[in-house]
């Protein structure tokens, strides 16, 4: 067995971390470019530190889902300040954006030069630029992940932008930062933690020591998903849930992903909707024609078995099956008000578009079976109402 596991240089995880930040810009250059969501004043309490330790720094604002154009103008804005190094301060869109820029800022040319599926897919000449990531929500794990994730408006499909010396410098992950996001915001990250981790334990690149990430940040997910979208306030659960959102971060930049995330790219370049609340609609259909799949067509495959895995941990039933598993699931996206595909904008002639593009998905590569047209299909159309 051969495998290899690739991670930010450094991660600093707890409550109150986020006061470690300034000490550690201090030694990543002269100017940083500070990435941040549409509001600049809840970075504050980075910002604050930043000119006690007298940093000088520049920001950037995401207000949306992250665009190969918001990329391209943020690295401008960061060239023009003369910005040595980045820090962003966000949800994934934010983290990505932040990726994108420090590559950016150490190689030439342009952005789609470097983009998977719809650009050339050069690999990166220059290593990125230091980078301190530091979420603010649980679910995306991209403060550990090498990949940018840029949607890419004229082809109506969101790819990547990847390499290993994307990697961040430093991940600081303050579970406290996260206490702000809205129940909507929670169920959405913290169901796409859970889609992670679950296609990366089932995934054909699985190894180890993703196999131990994914197990426990299932188990911490599992418990706490629900106690912290019905209490924000709820310490234990908001750790849980950024432990669960850095440990698929963890699994999926060594182990990879599957289908879920492989739709997930075409329907978030079709749908102005959270990436979260799209996995959140396909994960417990891809489970059921994943598991219906490898029993016809490779009843041996050990992803079968870890799909009865993943149900004994989401239900505490040692005899759940992976039936148990997409039961608990589609019940907890009803809880949580989880929309269907339909109402988040998808049309149905849309569905033949979206699963045709989805198999040049890199995410499908993982996948731990390959899927036929018409089960791609089934898919969306499960998933539709």
């Amino acid at each position: 067995m051969k495998f290899e596991f690739a991670t930010a240089t450094r991660i600093i995880f707890g409550q109150g971390t986020i006061s470690e930040a300034a000490a550690n810009a201090q030694a990543m250059g002269k100017r940083a470019c500070v990435v941040t969501g549409s509001s600049v004043e809840r970075a504050k309490v980075l910002t604050d530190k930043l000119e006690k330790n007298k940093i000088e720094y520049v920001t950037f604002s995401v207000t949306g889902e992250p665009t190969t154009t918001i990329a391209a103008l943020g690295t401008g804005a960061a060239r023009k300040n003369e910005c040595d190094f980045v820090i962003s301060f966000g949800g994934g869109s934010v983290l990505d954006t932040g990726k994108a820029i420090a590559a950016m800022l150490t190689n030439h040319g342009q952005l789609e030069d470097y983009l998977e599926v719809v650009g050339q897919g050069k690999p990166l000449a220059n290593r990125a630029a230091p980078h301190i990531a530091i979420p603010t929500t649980a679910g995306t794990g991209a403060e550990v992940t090498k990949n940018s994730v840029l949607s890419v408006p004229e082809h109506q499909v969101k790819v990547s932008m990847r390499s290993p010396s994307m990697l961040p410098t430093l991940a600081i992950v303050d579970p406290v930062l996260t206490y702000s996001m809205s129940p909507y915001v929670t169920a959405t990250t913290g169901l796409d933690a859970l889609t992670q981790l679950i296609e990366a334990l089932v995934s054909i690149k699985s190894n180890p020591v993703t196999d131990g990430i994914c197990l426990e940040g299932i188990t911490a997910a599992g418990r706490s998903l629900q106690k912290a979208y019905e209490n924000g306030d709820d310490a234990t659960a908001r750790n849980n849930m950024s432990l669960a959102s850095l440990f698929g971060g963890l699994a999926l930049a060594n182990a990879g992903l599957g289908a879920v995330h492989g739709f997930a790219g075409p329907l978030g370049g079709i749908l102005s909707a959270p990436h979260g609340a799209i996995c959140a609609a396909l994960l417990p259909f891809v489970i059921e024609v994943n598991a219906r799949a490898l029993q016809a067509r490779n009843p041996d495959s050990k992803s079968l078995e870890r799909y009865n895995i993943v149900a004994k941990i989401l239900t505490n039933n040692q005899n759940a099956k992976a039936e148990q598993a997409i039961e608990w699931i589609r019940n907890l996206c009803k809880t949580m008000q989880i929309p269907s595909l339909k109402k988040l904008g998808l049309e149905k002639k849309d569905i033949p578009i979206a699963a045709a593009k989805s198999r040049n998905s890199s995410s499908m590569k993982g996948n731990p079976i390959e899927l036929k047209d018409d089960e791609l299909v089934e898919i969306l159309e499960k998933a539709f109402d």
